[in-house]
């Protein structure tokens, strides 16, 4: 009888044991719902992107709940806004995980904001899936709650550079970046395809992150006789670039990497945009895959939220699909530990608007390849280089 009861006790305690350690890795998981967070800027000028890629998340959210949720379970999103801040970016974070208890990430925010927050999320141990903004400590060395789709900075700037010394040989180059860790990684991918086809670099310029007005860099261009510019910007920095330039009157072929590759860039260069040329890993917006996407977007958000899409609702909306494909294949013991196997295990899943996504437990990184485009002004959108 005794034995009896030691027995019944211990196997309560293992019970009680295994109980709080999927509690623990449970968070945000009921019967009904699925909770998951999204750190980004929702204001201010990178509101442009963020609030577009929080739209791709929450497309992601209306189709899964519209087709009956996952495994029976609606998911519900919970969004932080860091306004590009790395402070606010950290406190968003620790409040989504510890807080709002959210099971998982869909976003780590910019480029330097997901550096800070990096080391916390692995410390947290919470799933994340990043898309946004993507750079190599993401995913080297491998962390193994953390996954990353699309074009690492300088993997974009060398495919960028290579494919413009390719249309435009002989030419001579300048590069104007920013003072942070982006124009860093364009910097690096830029410095690496220089060596390797031997470019003729007259002009290297640091400018200071936000700065307005480029008269002064622009000026140190046209008389250093370069013939074609490599702009480390994001938004308006490369437009005042590109519109200070054709000020001058020195309107020379123009490349932005992908975090520019967004029709409203157009409207802010005007015709400073002649020659502007860009890469992505998303589908166009015009392409079947892309036009698919679009009227996804259509059929779930309002008219308002519609018109702020852009290529960074094609992120969003990728990640997440994603990361909801590994919630399905877990079927009802979703678990932490259940969607990172999952993840581990993805093989050429195709989310609409990427190219196939595939994971490995030693790389979860899964890179695209780039399409080369260039702006086309009467129709105010990206095309294909022929």
């Amino acid at each position: 009888m005794r034995l009896d009861l030691i027995r019944s006790t211990l196997a309560a305690t293992a019970a009680a044991l295994v109980a709080l350690g999927s509690a623990h890795a449970q968070q945000g998981v009921t019967d009904t719902e699925i909770v998951v967070g999204d750190i980004l800027p929702l204001s201010g000028p990178p509101a442009l992107l963020g609030a577009a890629h929080n739209l791709g998340v929450k497309v992601a959210i209306a189709e899964a709940n519209a087709a009956g949720g996952i495994n029976g379970r609606k998911l519900r999103l919970i969004s932080e806004d860091d306004g590009y801040v790395v402070s606010r970016t950290l406190a968003g974070v620790r409040k989504l995980v510890t807080s709002d208890k959210v099971f998982a990430l869909t976003s780590l925010s910019g480029t330097a904001q997901g550096q800070a927050a990096l080391p916390l999320v692995r410390e947290l141990g919470v799933p994340v899936m990043s898309t946004i903004s993507i750079f190599e400590e993401l995913y080297k060395p491998v962390s193994k709650n953390v996954f990353s789709i699309g074009g690492d900075h300088e993997l974009g700037a060398k495919a960028l550079v290579a494919a413009l010394a390719d249309r435009f040989p002989g030419k001579k180059w300048a590069i104007v970046s920013q003072n942070d860790e982006y124009g860093e990684k364009v910097r690096e991918g830029f410095e690496e395809v220089v060596k390797q086809k031997k470019l003729n670099v007259v002009s290297n310029q640091i400018y200071k992150k936000g700065q307005v007005d480029f008269s002064s860099e622009m000026l140190k261009v046209k008389q250093a006789g370069a013939e074609i510019l490599l702009a480390g910007g994001v938004l308006g920095e490369n437009a005042a670039m590109a519109k200070e330039l054709e000020r001058q009157g020195h309107k020379i072929p123009f490349g932005t990497t992908y975090v520019s590759r967004v029709n409203a860039l157009l409207g802010l260069m005007g015709t400073a945009a002649e020659n502007l040329y860009s890469v992505d890993f998303v589908a166009l917006e015009d392409t079947p895959r892309g036009a698919a996407m679009m009227d996804l977007a259509r059929k779930h958000l309002t008219e308002d939220e519609f018109k702020k899409v852009n290529r960074y609702t094609f992120t969003g909306y990728a990640g997440a699909k994603t990361m909801f494909e590994a919630f399905k294949r877990c079927g009802k013991a979703l678990t932490w530990d259940c969607t990172i196997k999952q993840l581990d295990s993805l093989k050429d899943f195709d989310t609409g608007v990427t190219t196939p996504v595939s994971f490995t437990p030693t790389s979860h990184f899964s890179g695209p390849a780039f399409t080369f485009v260039r702006a086309d002004l009467a129709a105010k959108k990206f095309v294909p280089v022929n």
